[in-house]
């Protein structure tokens, strides 16, 4: 069942042990504007997969990223968020990969759900139809020789 979240409000989530970050939901809108954004869209034509995929993080995180807890400079601040600040969070693989998993993946489950059959109805064969004609007489049996 699809649980929908009436309230919309932004949520914590935790990237590593002692960073967290509070994001937008994930909506339609916030989406829509990811994939015309400028960096997005200035992506070429011949790159990667995962070229494709760093640049489209980014740029949703851009978005999306209200607040954080546990980031700081080279000096042990406390750092706001900036687009540079979020582009140099997102480039530690572990964050990179837990922003994946715990946020965007999340609002992809649903994208995924769409292109899988239906289940069928409980029994090993209930709902199954037969694929092939039925054989119009039986088969002469192999010669033994």
């Amino acid at each position: 069942m699809l649980t929908l979240d009436l309230t919309n409000q932004p949520r914590w989530h935790d990237l590593a042990p002692g960073v967290r970050v509070q994001l937008h939901p994930l909506t339609t809108a916030l989406m829509v504007a990811t994939r015309s954004d400028a960096a997005v869209e200035a992506i070429p034509e011949d790159a990667s997969d995962e070229e494709r995929a760093v640049a489209f993080a980014k740029a949703l995180a851009r978005r999306a990223v209200l607040s954080w807890e546990g980031i700081g400079d080279a000096d042990d601040n406390p750092i706001e968020p900036s687009p540079d600040a979020i582009d140099a969070l997102l480039d530690i693989w572990p964050i990179f990969e837990a922003f994946q998993l715990t946020y965007v993946s999340k609002g992809l489950l649903l994208e995924q759900e769409k292109n899988v059959s239906a289940s069928s109805p409980s029994g090993p064969s209930a709902g199954a139809s037969a694929t092939a004609k039925r054989a119009k007489r039986p088969a002469k049996p192999a010669r033994r020789g």
